[in-house]
């Protein structure tokens, strides 16, 4: 019998507004009603734009809507040795490559095409770097030329064949490896990208289901991808609506206004917040009958047990 377990991942950049309220409920919410657990994981790879305070910040909000999390929160920067090891491996296996180009050189490949290659979270990687010959890329590695690592999609593609995920929400759906095309895995900046580490750190914390915005939906392909080249545990998914303004557009963490700290100071009870999330506003897309739902799909027999 396998235990359902959760996790709410945010970056420690910013304060929690509520439509991270909402994805923590959603997680939080699946995971009891399944009698399962909690986890609570610090994205913080990006280390420019973490500040040490809002690890705190964060975990306050969320102690004081009751959403406690099991066992001790994961923090990525703690976990790079495993990162270069997912990496190291996709490279033996030819399915990661160099790339050096430069922001410009994309856009100047762009204007060459005539037609820059689009997918749903925008331009994709034209290819520059990948008919680079090895012999090529070795230079340039010992030379010290920054560079990021990519994966192929083409031959990640070929290795894995056909694949597919089940979401709570939208049904089994096929995997289309080329969607995100050749999506970056370590930055020139940083050892790790959000692709490779989050399907790292699922696989660590033994993640049974994956519960994210539906704006995520997009990199899920490349995640089923990489825990098949990697021989990771395949998750259930579930991506839920998200949290919208007055304009429909995503909240972010310069949504001041409706961040949980500014909530508190204008006298919103952890109550208040769960019923404003919970009305059925045209600025509040949470679909909070639907959450139900899919929470009672779930059992420790049930789908992606």
């Amino acid at each position: 019998m396998t235990r359902v377990r959760t996790r709410f991942a945010p970056s420690p950049t910013g304060r929690l507004h509520l439509g991270h309220v909402f994805a923590a409920q959603v997680a939080h919410q699946l995971a009891r009603e399944a009698g399962g657990e909690f986890l609570l994981s610090h994205e913080d790879i990006d280390a420019a734009r973490v500040r040490e305070e809002y690890y705190g910040y964060i975990e306050e909000d969320l102690r004081w809507l009751s959403l406690a999390w099991d066992d001790e929160p994961l923090r990525q920067t703690s976990r790079t040795d495993a990162y270069d090891k997912a990496l190291e491996t996709l490279r033996h296996r030819g399915l990661a490559y160099p790339c050096f180009c430069t922001r410009k050189e994309i856009r100047d490949e762009w204007a060459r095409m005539g037609a820059a290659p689009q997918g749903p979270e925008g331009t994709l990687y034209p290819g520059i770097c990948r008919a680079l010959p090895a012999a090529e890329r070795e230079v340039k590695i010992r030379s010290g030329q920054p560079h990021a690592w990519r994966l192929d999609a083409g031959l990640a593609a070929a290795a894995t064949g056909t694949l597919s995920f089940h979401d709570l929400r939208y049904g089994m759906i096929p995997v289309d490896p080329h969607l995100l095309g050749d999506v970056v895995l370590a930055r020139k900046d940083i050892g790790s990208a959000y692709h490779l580490a989050v399907v790292v750190d699922d696989a660590f914390q033994e993640i049974t289901h994956v519960t994210r915005g539906e704006d995520l939906l997009s990199s899920t392909h490349v995640h089923r991808l990489l825990q098949s080249l990697l021989g990771l545990p395949e998750p259930t998914y579930l991506h839920h609506r998200l949290i919208v303004d007055e304009s429909g557009k995503r909240l972010a963490k310069r949504n001041d206004a409706l961040a949980i700290a500014t909530l508190r100071d204008r006298g919103f009870s952890p109550a208040d917040v769960v019923a404003l999330l919970a009305e059925p506003q045209p600025h509040f897309a949470c679909e909070a009958d639907s959450i139900r739902s899919a929470a009672g799909k779930i059992t420790p027999d049930g789908p992606g047990a």
